[in-house]
């Protein structure tokens, strides 16, 4: 039988691809999780590879989806070979249990490794430059600008929160947020 897994790594991301992707290629069976791949405890992926048996194909979008490092797909890889289990990742092909297809998949785990490695690097970068910038703010960006937020509570001096929230779009949480920063910034 063949079995399919996709996982993205946050909540804001879709899956969709990856489960069209894994049923065009015949996955009888899907699972799927929206789990950082930095963790080892992926509840989706543990009971698939639980369920997994002789003669049956693990198939994954890309080598990223199935491990966290090149040691851990290594070590997944062998526990499958021996249990007579094929793994096909579809950007790579079928990983086959003989020495050259061994080899092939622990270099390309390497660089999958090495690749996510990278990113994790240049974004620790980029953070450590927005640091240095005076304005720099940990987390989301402000929706609405000082400005807006400065007229909206020129606003509330003649109409109701109501009235300023159908006018500006902003809402009266934040406008009361607004007002208390406002006042606690004055004393």
């Amino acid at each position: 039988m063949k079995y399919g897994y996709a996982r993205v790594s946050t909540v804001s991301q879709d899956l969709e691809a990856q489960i069209q992707t894994l049923k065009a290629e015949g996955c009888e069976v899907i699972y799927s999780e929206k789990f950082t791949g930095t963790k080892a405890d992926r509840p989706q992926f543990k009971a698939l590879l639980e369920r997994l048996k002789e003669g049956d194909t693990l198939v994954v979008t890309k080598l990223d989806r199935f491990a966290r490092s090149a040691s851990d797909a290594m070590i997944i890889v062998k526990d499958l070979f021996k249990r007579g289990v094929k793994v096909h990742v579809l950007n790579m092909g079928i990983v086959e249990n003989t020495p050259t297809g061994r080899l092939i998949f622990n270099i390309l785990s390497a660089f999958a490794e090495f690749e996510r490695d990278m990113i994790v690097e240049r974004t620790q970068e980029g953070k450590a430059i927005a640091k240095q910038k005076p304005d720099f703010r940990e987390g989301r960006p402000k929706k609405y600008s000082k400005k807006q937020i400065e007229h909206a509570l020129k606003l509330l001096e003649t109409h109701s929160y109501k009235q300023v929230e159908e006018m500006t779009g902003i809402s009266k949480s934040t406008l009361i947020r607004a007002k208390r920063e406002l006042k606690e910034s004055v004393e």
